[in-house]
């Protein structure tokens, strides 16, 4: 007689025979609510410009980026999350332009709230980076650092700007010490208590982001590694969530997602509040490039990717495929 639970009466392919049934015990699922899509508007064009090292992701117009946040909403999406692009003359040591009322990203939050209302949540990266003529993520002291607290000064600016054209949600990317508690002061001091903080608690300093600087015209010269995360850390991370989370963040973030599902997995088995992870361009470009190469099933690909960071514990999911993957998922497109 054969102990309960051993071969032969255990046998767990029983419940794969079938597309249904792999469908109807499948522990993780994917809806388009989970998703929120990361959109560049790029200052002075008038006509969307090609990203090259991200195929099917384009610097939008702002007319286009219209376009694009009312397909995402018809798609299911969640959540837009806005990139500014200003012109190179722009950019300054001090990232004026961030601050602008009238810069790109303030501008481009207008448009889309207009366009959607309150119909997609409209989120913003509050950083310097874009801005910047160095490229780094805040101003730089006498000697070429990046100043910390001389920073924060400027986040509350962006933040205060980014309230006043209308964002939901801003999120805090640069990695400087004290962001989350000196952002959410600047909303209050405002009368913006409504304005949430989705905190990049574990961002790390990653070879993954090589697209993106293209996507944002980076000007960065060198890395930053002396704000970003270093890769072999993990109880690092748990330190920054604690100190978001005592700051006032309301959302937290692990980026990028897929090398750091091991931090996204501690991160959401701590906390209370909603865990976002970011797909991150080298990700997307990745997949796309092994497709085009005929190396992968693409949509398949697409699929198991996100499927494997939502199992991982993210409760949203930064990813260029937002909208295409939320209009297969609408039309019941299940991958397996």
């Amino acid at each position: 007689m054969t102990a309960y639970g051993s071969f032969p009466g255990a046998r767990p392919r029983r419940l794969r025979t079938t597309p249904t049934m792999r469908r109807m015990v499948a522990e993780t699922r994917l809806h388009p609510a989970d998703l929120i899509l990361p959109a560049f508007v790029r200052e002075g064009v008038s006509e969307p410009v090609p990203i090259q090292a991200m195929p099917g992701v384009v610097q939008h117009t702002r007319d286009t980026l219209r376009k694009a946040a009312a397909e995402a909403v018809e798609a299911g999406v969640s959540g837009i999350m806005l990139f500014g692009v200003p012109e190179d003359s722009k950019k300054d040591a001090a990232g004026t332009a961030g601050t602008d009322p009238d810069g790109i990203l303030q501008v481009a939050i207008r448009d889309v709230r207009a366009e959607v209302g309150d119909e997609l949540v409209i989120m913003s990266d509050l950083c310097l980076d874009e801005y910047t003529d160095h490229g780094h993520c805040g101003v730089l002291d006498a000697e070429g650092r990046v100043d910390n607290d001389a920073t924060l000064e400027r986040y509350a600016e962006m933040a205060q700007v980014q309230a006043d054209a209308g964002v939901h949600v801003v999120g805090p990317s640069g990695m400087m010490d004290g962001q989350v508690g000196v952002v959410r002061d600047a909303l209050d001091t405002i009368g913006k208590e409504d304005v949430a903080i989705l905190a990049y608690t574990a961002k790390y300093a990653s070879a993954f982001y090589g697209p993106f600087r293209e996507a944002v015209g980076s000007s960065l010269r060198g890395d930053r590694k002396t704000y970003q995360q270093d890769s072999a850390n993990a109880r690092e991370s748990m330190r920054e969530l604690a100190l978001d989370l005592d700051e006032g963040a309301d959302m937290v973030m692990v980026k990028p997602a897929g090398p750091y599902l091991d931090i996204l997995a501690r991160v959401a088995d701590a906390v209370d509040v909603p865990v976002a992870a970011y797909q991150i361009s080298g990700e997307y470009a990745m997949i796309e490039a092994a497709a085009e190469k005929g190396w992968i099933e693409r949509d398949k690909a697409i699929l198991e990717s996100l499927t494997g960071i939502k199992r991982a514990g993210a409760q949203m999911i930064l990813t260029y495929w937002a909208t295409e993957v939320a209009q297969r998922l609408g039309r019941s497109w299940s991958g397996r």
